[in-house]
């Protein structure tokens, strides 16, 4: 057998392009086939999936002429179609659009013409972070840039979705939200709109609130949960840390951190790109809690919640860092 590593001519063997192909993308996986695999040739296992819809006839590889860029889902009810068509309006065909219907209501949004190329995905009195969880999986949003999280009750009159991702890039943020107007009052001073610059990163609280340190959250490395945008590769990371059974994701938005590096330059608010949150109380009218207003059982619940996952957060940090500790000995 001729040795190629000698300076000699040595023949080279082609392999069919198709086959070229295969080797570029599962060459890790040829040799570590996932579980329930074993039994099939590994060229015929196709680990991956998406969103995109597809014909019920002709040929398959002409299904998908144009594939859109950017996800944006939204958890509704049919009582804020209106809010929800004008907040669709700001996105092109560059945008896939998936709704969760929390009310099962899904007949009565086929009057708009964008309706008919989105995914509906309906499971009564569910939050966003419950379908996020279950419907948008890594593997399946992996072929958008980034991912929209958005609320249904948001007003978007100012806002312009190119130019939001054209700021999102220029300032490197992998975790992003638009600037909230503060017309409504705010929780936190990170997220409200400043009207001198294109982004900010970091911002003054509250005495006390910025204990952790000035790159720490809610003072920086913060965005809240009615709006965040992510990037394929944060949302990853995202993904993995909502937990399974709790669901309205309050607690989330000081974890996120954990998902770009470093956090305080990664994480922003884009500002000239603003939007107003108009807190239409829609789900906490969904809650059966007897005795009392719905609203206040799933208030209570979003509280225990935040503490929940604030607990599950330290312990898994404290196991993390003495597992590192003892490895370094």
């Amino acid at each position: 057998m001729e040795d190629c590593r000698k300076p000699v001519i040595c023949k080279v063997h082609s392999f069919p392009l198709w086959l070229e192909e295969f080797f570029k993308k599962n060459i890790f996986s040829f040799f570590t086939q996932a579980a329930g695999t074993e039994t099939l040739p590994p060229t015929i296992v196709e680990g991956q999936t998406d969103l995109f819809l597809r014909r019920l006839w002709g040929n398959p590889e002409e299904d998908l002429p144009f594939k859109p860029r950017y996800l944006l889902t939204l958890t509704v009810g049919s009582n804020q179609m209106e809010m929800v068509d004008k907040a669709v309006s700001k996105f092109d065909k560059d945008w896939m659009i998936v709704l969760f219907h929390y009310d099962a209501h899904t007949d009565a949004w086929d009057q708009f013409e964008w309706s008919q190329r989105a995914v509906h995905v309906s499971v009564r009195k569910q939050t966003k972070w419950w379908y996020a969880k279950r419907f948008l999986h890594p593997d399946v949003i992996e072929p958008f840039e980034y991912l929209f999280l958005w609320d249904e009750d948001l007003d978007l009159e100012h806002f312009d979705a190119h130019k939001y991702i054209e700021l999102v890039r220029k300032h490197g943020l992998d975790i992003s939200q638009p600037g909230l107007e503060p017309d409504r009052g705010l929780t936190w001073q990170m997220t409200k709109r400043r009207g001198d610059v294109e982004v900010h990163k970091t911002t003054e609280e509250k005495p006390g609130w910025c204990s952790a340190g000035p790159h720490k959250p809610p003072c920086a490395a913060f965005v809240e949960i009615m709006a965040p945008v992510f990037s394929r590769k944060a949302w990853r990371c995202v993904w993995h840390m909502i937990q399974n059974d709790l669901v309205h994701g309050w607690g989330l938005d000081f974890g996120l951190q954990k998902c770009a590096t470093p956090a305080h330059e990664r994480i922003g608010v884009v500002d000239a790109q603003w939007i107003r949150h108009k807190g239409v109380p829609s789900l906490g009218s969904q809650a059966t809690v007897e005795g009392r207003p719905p609203w206040e059982g799933v208030r209570e619940r979003c509280n225990k919640e935040w503490r929940m996952f604030s607990e599950r957060m330290k312990r898994a940090e404290d196991i993390q860092k003495n597992v590192t500790l003892k490895s370094q000995h």
